[in-house]
């Protein structure tokens, strides 16, 4: 009954969830820009590819399960200056199995002591659903069957989908504002016809150099909401000798999370994160896995150390 008792909660969350939120979260949200604002492609002057692993809320059966991939570089057609991107998402939770895929374009402007990108993203999205209901067989529960909001078989759905957004960068400054799915598509399952609410992201931070420059500090913070519901993390990581790293976030109302890093080699960079639940949650679970591996090189084949001017650009 115990196990029961859990699953059927963390169907309630996600059901809660497909309605407001629908977006999967990642600790690692500063190394994660592409996939929530194609202005970012580009930006970083490199070739980038990135890849995240989530592995959330561990102990609970048919807990979330998320992985991105992206990658993006700068361009220069017809002597513009732009930026191109690629972006695959594989999100399970639950009965459902997600997975899109999405290219960028960012046009880049000079403004000030930085750089504006300006991107738009097009891609597909393929839901699938597979339910397996666990309802105890007695007086007080009735099975799904026959009722005309509860599927019963599986089902996949494609929808085209769009995104759009803002990412300004300068030596220690970066601002990114976005929006994914602004189509809305809509799912048309067998029963009901939901659809993927818009959602807005405001990202931004800042890197300070310490007294002893071989540390650097970067407060960043990142803001989503759908318009109606919101999720605000702040995050601080500090850097020694540009090859190491760590830091903390604090997702408000939700967790807060542990962040180490480290540089092998020019280029190649892998990270771990920690998240431990405030909330209720807690009761169920260990905790949050996440695993970073990202590997930047310049196009002109210039692979120093002095390119990277801090973590937040990968």
């Amino acid at each position: 009954m115990k196990k029961q008792t859990l699953i059927l909660a963390l169907l309630l969350i996600i059901a809660k969830a497909g309605i407001t939120q629908q977006d999967p979260q990642f600790s690692h949200y500063m190394f994660n820009q592409m996939s929530i604002n194609p202005g970012y492609a580009g930006s970083s002057d490199m070739i980038c590819i990135t890849g995240i692993n989530r592995q959330q809320w561990v102990g609970f059966e048919g807990a979330p399960s998320s992985t991105v991939f992206q990658a993006n570089a700068p361009i220069k057609p017809f002597g513009i200056s732009s930026g191109v991107g690629l972006t695959l998402v594989n999100d399970k939770a639950g009965f459902n199995d997600n997975l899109s895929i999405s290219a960028s374009y960012a046009y880049r402007a000079d403004i000030g002591q930085g750089k504006l990108g300006i991107g738009a993203s097009f891609g597909f999205l393929n839901q699938k659903l597979s339910p397996e209901w666990y309802i105890p067989i007695d007086d007080y529960h009735h099975q799904p069957s026959g009722d005309p909001l509860i599927p019963e078989n599986d089902e996949s759905v494609f929808v085209f989908d769009m995104g759009f957004g803002l990412y300004y960068k300068t030596d220690n400054l970066y601002i990114g504002i976005s929006a994914t799915h602004i189509n809305e598509p809509k799912l048309s399952y067998t029963k009901g016809t939901p659809f993927i609410k818009r959602n807005y992201y405001l990202t931004s931070g800042y890197s300070f150099q310490l007294p002893n420059p071989l540390f650097e500090i970067i407060p960043s913070v990142q803001l989503v909401s759908d318009g109606i519901t919101s999720a605000i993390t702040f995050n601080t990581n500090v850097t020694y000798n540009k090859k190491f790293w760590g830091g903390v976030s604090y997702r408000a109302g939700s967790a807060v999370v542990g962040l180490i890093g480290l540089q092998i080699f020019n280029g190649m960079r892998f990270g771990y994160a920690y998240e431990f639940p405030t909330s209720d949650i807690i009761k169920g679970t260990s905790g949050s896995h996440e695993f970073l591996i990202s590997y930047c090189f310049s196009v002109a084949g210039d692979r120093t150390a002095k390119k990277y001017k801090s973590i937040r650009f990968l």
